[in-house]
């Protein structure tokens, strides 16, 4: 049951590669949908949320019920300069950080998947939990940025 979770998180960096692919700067950084997220913005939250929930799951696997902290992502993009950092390295930070982690899931046995951490906001969850919420955060939010890419006339083609 795991290699299916595991081998659907290790494709969401394939995944967001296609997903800005032939954008260019300007577009990353536009605004198709006012008051909202860019482009770039996504692409970067989808990375420091992908960092902060691999060290989750590295805590879960390494650690008894260890305490999981949550953080604010509008602070995050409004304070650490969405808009000026470079996507594509966001996304090859993003791809990366998914590959190491599959390596270390693929080693665990099954039962791993029921080690439980307590979030201080949503209480207990599972690394099972975790995996399946890392794929669907992605999927939530590639909504959003193909989206974005049919307003700016640059529909991915699939």
């Amino acid at each position: 049951m795991a290699d299916a979770r595991i081998e659907n998180y290790r494709r969401g960096g394939k995944l967001l590669q296609s997903a800005i692919a032939g954008l260019t700067p300007a577009d990353m950084r536009s605004y198709p949908v006012p008051k909202t997220w860019s482009i770039a913005e996504i692409t970067l939250h989808l990375m420091d949320s992908d960092l902060v929930l691999g060290d989750r799951m590295k805590r879960v696997i390494a650690e008894d019920n260890p305490s999981l902290i949550g953080f604010d992502e509008s602070a995050f993009a409004r304070h650490l300069f969405y808009n000026d950092l470079d996507p594509h390295a966001a996304v090859d930070i993003f791809s990366r950080n998914r590959l190491m982690m599959c390596t270390i899931l693929e080693k665990l046995p099954e039962s791993a998947f029921q080690r439980v951490g307590t979030h201080n906001q949503r209480g207990k969850i599972t690394l099972g939990a975790m995996l399946v919420a890392c794929s669907d955060h992605l999927e939530h939010h590639l909504k959003f940025l193909l989206h974005k890419r049919q307003l700016l006339g640059k529909p991915l083609r699939r």
